[in-house]
């Protein structure tokens, strides 16, 4: 019976209404901002640094640039990295920015530091560009064959 009472139906709908643009004030609900996850990283840092000490790394400072050559000819190369070595157990850590470049964008710095295996491919990657340019060089200049008409020799060569 009541659900029928018009006037029940009216106060209900004002009751709602009143709910609904209802924004703060006194009485409402404080808004409730979570916190930012940081502590996580730090704690996983922590974490490492301890594993590192068990295994007897210790940082070593003064490091500016390392660089590791892959099988691929590729360099990543590590600026101002975090280097902690054990020497009695031939470990390293390095930790820091990375950027993964090719041998010939790195190749006038580290060309002190290639080994055996990547001076051959150096050699092979170099003897490749070296037959390009040598056949772009063939295409590019025409024989002239004791003809001393230059302008009908050149109408008859395509220009790129």
């Amino acid at each position: 019976m009541d659900e029928q009472n018009p006037d029940i139906q009216a106060a209900r709908a004002k009751l709602f209404a009143k709910f609904d643009s209802r924004m703060g004030g006194k009485g409402t609900q404080r808004r409730k901002v979570k916190a930012k996850n940081t502590g996580v990283v730090i704690a996983d840092d922590k974490k490492l640094q301890g594993q590192f000490k068990k295994m007897g790394l210790n940082p070593i400072p003064g490091i500016e640039e390392v660089n590791m050559f892959t099988d691929k000819n590729e360099v990543i190369h590590f600026k101002d990295p975090k280097v902690q070595a054990s020497l009695q157990a031939n470990t390293y850590a390095i930790s820091g920015s990375s950027e993964t470049k090719t041998l010939q964008e790195m190749l006038p710095k580290v060309i002190s530091q290639l080994g055996s295996e990547n001076l051959q491919s150096l050699r092979k990657v170099m003897e490749a560009h070296a037959a390009k340019e040598g056949q772009k060089a063939e295409d590019d200049i025409p024989d002239l064959d004791d003809a001393t008409d230059f302008e009908s020799i050149s109408k008859d060569v395509e220009v790129d």
